[in-house]
This record gives structure tokens, sequence and C-alpha cells, in this order.
């Protein structure tokens, strides 16, 4: 079977070659064509290199064509994975620090709150470009898989606005699937779960084992293991609240809802730093600062590493490969995938885009009704999903007000700071945020923001670190523990259950 497969953002240390890997296990797909393209030429030059002495080791033929002209690598691609971060980690940066200077404590920063409705505003513009080459110059009715977060609000322009066929794809289910089966002794081949909600608040609505409903006894199970115990505490707390364990972890999660992040004082008692993901502030920005680091600096003996396999010993339980194996071969695949509701979740908006239980064979993409969530963890979801689409309705059209309800509307956000506050935190982020927001330039709107930010209204905790900052590694810091350095830069780019 040959098709064209053109990833964007291929410059992404641990996606793009994980999923390559995936996709050139099939047997049936060893002579597909291959196209990257990223903005970042360094990168790009250096993952290519990689993934071609992977697919020579393999002795494959597919010479994989690296461009930075986008559209050229789109030119007839039938599959489309995106796996962008725009702004690259100085945009991030300005996602954590400016949030903080108001109060508002993120682990992470790239889904929801202040920093993932702001990491939003910059990603839907940058998505709807992908669109209209997608539309123009890519196979007829071509698929776009998209990996990039937030995946929610991407996922969402790119359906409604981008008109392009779109799947956002995530791993938080398999994390969580396996944490379950963990928990309760039970091999992870054996526990059947049904999953359900909106990406990052996903929830486990069915756990069974040979035909037992076993639902009722995940809480206990996490109560008492002797490590979920400690590192999940929100997520063991939800459970209990709303009755159903949360597909994210436990640094995600907290930044979502109102509760445990709100007070200072309060934040350690419900996360762990044994993990930056456990809820360390800014963790995920300090493993993707060390792990790009890295691998800038180590890269020579990435290269004289073992190159990757693609005898399916390797494979990785990332969803895109198996959706298209699934499409092209028939095989039949089912995962969880983050559609358009349309009525899948009935007590949640049509429009939204919500993560649920689907299929993949030759018919295409199927996904069955779900039906209505149990009504706490319905009222959890569409709260977020109305910061979503204020959140995209703001960047589509560059609108300023919106953004601001977006912010308001946000469970942590709003808990945090008033409505000054935020009012001024959005304009300070669009004015550090000007390269990546061509909308909001193109509208004035950025230059109407550093004028207002010339007499600031409120005070601010200028070089406030949070309440659970660690520092981030130079490095010769690193060096000191090699193998945990190239661990960690693989998996900068969350490219591992979460």
């Amino acid at each position: 079977m040959s098709f064209k497969i053109a990833f964007v953002g291929a410059g992404s240390i641990g996606f793009t070659r994980t999923l390559l890997c995936d996709l050139l296990s099939v047997p049936e797909f060893q002579d597909c064509e291959v196209a990257f393209t990223d903005i970042n030429q360094n990168n790009l030059d250096m993952v290519t290199r990689l993934c071609q002495r992977d697919i020579d080791s393999n002795g494959l033929k597919i010479k994989i064509k690296a461009t930075q002209d986008r559209r050229e690598a789109f030119e007839g691609a039938k599959y489309i994975v995106s796996c962008v971060r725009i702004g690259l980690l100085e945009g991030f940066e300005t996602d954590i620090r400016i949030p903080l200077k108001y109060g508002i404590d993120q682990c992470v920063g790239d889904t929801l709150c202040a920093g993932g409705i702001m990491y939003g505003q910059r990603g839907v513009a940058a998505t709807l470009d992908f669109c209209k080459d997608i539309r123009e110059v890519c196979e007829k009715d071509a698929l776009f898989l998209n990996y990039a977060n937030p995946n929610a609000m991407l996922t969402w322009a790119a359906n409604h606005y981008g008109k392009v066929n779109t799947i956002g794809l995530c791993h938080g289910v398999e994390g969580g699937h396996w944490q379950i089966s963990d928990a309760l002794g039970l091999p992870m081949n054996e526990v059947d779960i049904i999953c359900a909600g909106i990406n990052h608040q996903t929830w486990y609505i069915q756990v069974k084992h040979k035909g037992e409903d076993l639902t009722g006894k995940i809480l206990e199970a996490f109560e008492k293991h002797p490590v979920y115990s400690k590192t999940e505490k929100v997520r063991i707390d939800m459970l209990k609240r709303f009755g159903y364990y949360s597909t994210e972890s436990n640094g995600h999660l907290s930044e979502y809802v109102s509760w445990y992040r709100k007070r200072p004082g309060e934040i350690n008692d419900w996360i762990d730093l044994s993990s930056w993901i456990n809820g360390e502030t800014g963790g995920y920005l300090r493993v993707c600062t060390e792990g790009r680091n890295w691998f800038e600096s180590d890269f020579p003996n990435w290269l004289k590493a073992d190159p990757k396999k693609y005898d399916g010993t390797q494979r990785s339980s990332e969803h895109g490969a198996k959706i298209i194996e699934g499409l092209e071969t028939g095989r039949v695949y089912r995962g969880h995938f983050n559609v358009v509701n349309n009525g899948c979740i009935t007590n949640l908006d049509d429009d939204a885009i919500v993560e649920v239980p689907g299929y993949a064979d030759a018919n295409g993409i199927n996904i069955p009704k779900v039906g209505k969530l149990p009504l706490g963890c319905a009222a959890v979801c569409a709260q977020s999903i109305n910061v979503q689409r204020l959140a995209v309705e703001a960047a589509v059209h560059a609108d300023r007000n919106l953004l601001i309800q977006a912010m308001m509307l946000d469970p942590l956000t709003g808990a945090v700071c008033n409505t000054y506050e935020i009012e001024q935190m959005t304009d300070e982020m669009l004015a550090a945020g000007e390269r990546w927001l061509p909308q909001y330039a193109g509208s004035g709107e950025i230059e109407r923001a550093k004028v207002r930010l010339q007499n600031p209204k409120v005070q601010v905790k200028e070089g406030y670190e949070g309440a659970a900052r660690l520092h981030t590694k130079t490095v010769e810091e690193m060096k000191a523990d090699r193998e945990a350095a190239t661990k960690n830069a693989a998996e900068a780019d969350k490219a591992k259950k979460d």
C-alpha cells in the first residue's frame, strides 16, 4: 500500500520518531511516502537524520522529504499529523511566567487555565493555516490527525472553521487504563474500559474484568495503593467526589478545576514532586527545556545508539498509526478519539469536541453513541467546554472581549483572580505573544494592550516562582545522569503515558 503521510512540527523530539516507527512497523506501509516539515531547520535536520537512519537500518527504500515549505510537504498527502508547539519554548515560558505574577500556579498550562487558553490563541491561528493548505494541496478528503495541544480547541477549530476532517489524539486514556489495572492487580489486557468526556477530562465510566463491573472498587484500590495514594491525591479526591476516575495526571487535573491550586499554602497538600507530572509548578516547561537542551547538545550520541526496529517489538500505544492501519487494511482498531460530539454524549453540547470510544476499519472511523455522562462528570466537562468555545471564537475572530471572558470562566483563573487582574494579565499575555498572534496584531488589539499596560491597574508578584518550582538543570548538571537525561529528552513532547 502506497500513500503519503506528512508530519508538521516534525522537529518534535519524541513524537515524530515514535509515530514513524509505529507506522513503518506495519508491513503493508513499508513503501509509503514520508514528508517532514518544521519551522526550526536545526531540529528538522536532527530528527530527519535519526529517522532516516532508522529507515535505512531496517532495509527500507523510503527517503524522507524534509522541507520548511509546508505546502511542499503536504502536496498529495493522504494523512497529516500535527505535533506542533506554536511559540516553541519561548512562548510556553510566557504561558507559565505571566500567570504566576497574578498568582495562577500551573503545572502544565497547555490545555486549560490561563496558559492553555493563550496557547490556544497561537495554535488556532496556525491550525487554520494548516487547514487551508490541506484543502488546497493534499489528497481529497485527507485526514488530519491532531496531537497538538490544546487538543480540543485545535480540533474544534480545524473541524468547524478549517473545514478539514480532523481527529484529535491523546494517550491519557491508555495511561489511566494502565493505572487502574495496576491498582486492581489485574493484567491490563483483561480490564475492559469505556471512557467518555472531553480531552484531559475523560471519565472511566465503566471498568470490567471478565464481565464483572469493578467501577465501584476503584476508589478503595487507589486509596490503598502504596504509590498512587501519594502521587494521585487530586485524582483520588475527584474519584471520591464524582464517583469516576479521570484520565489526566494529578498535575494536569489540578489546574483544570478550581479547588486544588487556588491557595499557595495548600498546593503541596495535593501534589507530589517525585515526578513533574504529579503537580510541580511549571513542571512540564522544565522538562521540555531540559529535554530540548540535552537533545541539541547530546545529539551525536543519539546517532551512535541503536536504531529503532520496525519489526513490531518497539511499537508504542499511540493511536495514529493504528487508525491509519485500520483505515487502510481493514483490521479493526478500537480506541478513544477526540471528535465533534454530534449527539454521542447526549448531555454535552453537539458542537463540542468529546473524547469517546471509536472504531477505525475499512468503513472509516465510526463513533458509537455513549448516551448521558453521570451528571457531575458532565457538569465538570460542560464548564471546560464553555471555556474552550470562548477561546476558539476569540482566536478565530481576534476578539479580546471573548478572550477575557474565557479567562474569567476558566475554573482556576477565576478562583485566583478578580476581573481587573484577569484583564491586565490578558493584555500582558497578548503583548508577550505578539509574534505568534498575527490575527490580534492585525486587529490592533495588541497595540491597544501595550498602551493600557503603560498604566497598570493592579499590582503583580514580580519574580514569584510558585508553590512548588524546581530548578531547571543545565546540560552540565544533566551529564551526571546521562541515561535519565536521554530518557527525559525522548519524553519531552509528552510522548509517554501521562
